[in-house]
């Protein structure tokens, strides 16, 4: 198989890795895979696809895969999914347990397999292959592991640290965890070894390359509040000139357009006709079914389209709320009256966006980005294949600027990469001579408009340690006023599954709070 094939396959003896009998259980019921399948080159390329394809797992929501990025905002005061994606419907409303499903159970398991998978991967892969190929490979590998001991870092905290090849230690004996910081540094060390590895070069073929690694290091680093290092890494993309912004703002959220983007550092590929999404088309799920709609805060956040807030602009007119704002407003969102020309793509009875029509709920905010322009009246039978994208250079860009002004203050380059983004959008520069404090909100409010949909928002409050402010008692619609979300101080540690408490107990210990 070729390398740039990123497709699910049957790899016979590598899928044995998630058939364990629980997710810290991984010893496999024979030695299958150790024995008979690292035996060519061909079993290195189809063990490293079989990595890739953790990124495919169930986020066992309806019409979810885990990394259907736009479902992470339904934990946020960004969106609401009235079909509970992700979970995230429960879990604002109700709070989350040890019991609950959807994205906070299924994060934990897949990502130990897949952590699994790649401790085998790099454990064997020297058999098959030697020389550069090895060393991209196993490049791949940390990448592929630190990805996914950073998601458990964020979401759970404190989690149990496992590098061996799973088919050579005994994990019947229960573990206990380790803390966040141990955690992190593995995903450091791993990243900085990825980043060696790896290819100095543009990313297009769904494989990891040398600037991938570098900005989730950067991620890490900004999560870890290592301000100086995150802003200085940041800076190290940038100069590289390999990524830069794709001028056409939409097009990093459809195909074909997705296929060029130069901004695009990691994303969820797939492909038609056999790399299709979970369940039904992203235009069945957000634009026909209305799965996902905005909030009436997000919308409120968007500036007029000379920099300032609506009551103090003077190109916005009150009476026409959707008109004369900052355009990523219309890009990621229908409003009330479109037709065709705003893109709108649905026909006959439904040829005007309407409000409380066709499970639109009145008071929110129907969802334009993700949209292929190309399709009309989507609904069953359709088909897209949007990659989900994970991480482009406009994170990098503010990543640096959230940096810079938090180590230097709001020194020019901080500027200079806020412009950059903004522009892009033609929105105007930010006003001269901002303290550090106000760059802050600026900084904030720009991450929060760029990135709406894109499953990034609830992580950001969650690192910025406003999460409780923002989401506890949050009116999510404001003709529901007594609908209130719940988020309590100790989601800052999601709950391990109780199913893995259980199996092993007393070793692994329940996270605070819970």
């Amino acid at each position: 198989m070729k390398k740039n094939q990123i497709l699910i396959i049957a790899v016979t003896a590598l899928m044995i890795f998630s058939g364990c009998k629980k997710v810290l259980d991984v010893t496999p019921p024979d030695k299958l895979a150790s024995s008979l399948f690292w035996k060519t080159p061909e079993d290195a390329d189809k063990a490293l696809t079989g990595l890739y394809n953790y990124l495919y797992a169930d986020g066992q929501g309806y019409a979810t895969s885990q990394y259907t990025v736009f479902a992470w905002d339904n934990f946020t005061d960004d969106s609401y999914g009235q079909y509970n994606y992700g979970g995230g419907l429960n879990a604002l409303t109700s709070g989350i347990t040890p019991q609950s499903g959807d994205f906070v159970k299924a994060y934990y398991t897949n990502c130990y397999q897949a952590i699994a998978a790649a401790n085998s991967f790099l454990a064997n892969v020297e058999k098959v292959v030697s020389g550069d190929k090895l060393k991209l490979y196993k490049g791949e590998a940390y990448f592929l592991r630190a990805f996914n001991y950073f998601w458990l870092a964020q979401l759970y905290g404190n989690t149990v640290i496992t590098t061996e090849d799973p088919f050579t230690v005994d994990y019947t004996s229960s573990r206990a965890k380790s803390n966040r910081d141990e955690v992190l540094k593995l995903v450091l060390t791993d990243l900085d070894a990825a980043i060696a590895a790896l290819p100095d070069a543009a990313y297009s073929d769904g494989h990891a390359v040398k600037a991938t690694a570098q900005g989730y290091k950067v991620r890490v680093l900004l999560f870890q509040k290592q301000y100086a290092a995150a802003a200085a890494l940041a800076k190290e993309i940038m100069t590289a000139n390999k990524f830069s912004l794709n001028p056409n703002y939409a097009g990093n959220f459809y195909k074909p357009d997705q296929n060029n983007s130069k901004e695009i550092l990691f994303s969820v590929r797939y492909l038609r006709p056999n790399m299709l999404h979970q369940d039904v088309a992203i235009a069945v799920n957000l634009q026909r079914w209305k799965g996902q709609q905005g909030t009436q805060d997000l919308i409120n956040e968007y500036e007029a389209a000379d920099g300032k807030d609506t009551a103090s602009s003077g190109v916005y007119v009150p009476g026409k709320p959707f008109e004369n704002r900052d355009p990523r407003m219309r890009q990621t969102f229908f409003f009330p009256g479109d037709t065709k020309a705003q893109g709108w793509p649905f026909t006959g009875a439904l040829s005007i966006a309407t409000p409380g029509k066709d499970s639109w709920t009145k008071g929110y905010y129907a969802v334009k980005k993700w949209l292929d322009p190309s399709l009309t009246d989507p609904d069953y039978g359709t088909i897209d294949d949007n990659d989900f994208v994970l991480l482009r250079y406009a994170d990098i860009l503010l990543m640096y600027a959230e940096a810079q002004n938090e180590a230097a203050g709001p020194d020019a380059s901080v500027y200079a990469a806020i412009k950059l983004v903004r522009n892009r959008s033609n929105m105007p520069d930010l006003p001269a001579g901002l303290s550090a404090t106000d760059m802050r909100a600026r900084i904030r409010h720009e991450r929060r408009v760029e990135f709406a949909l894109e499953g990034i928002r609830y992580f950001d409050l969650r690192r910025w340690g406003i999460a409780v402010q923002k989401l506890n008692g949050f009116v999510p619609n404001p003709l529901q006023p007594t609908v209130k979300t719940k988020y309590q101080a100790n989601y800052e540690f999601w709950p391990i599954p109780q199913g893995e408490i259980d199996r092993n107990a007393p070793a692994l210990e329940q996270n605070p709070g819970y």
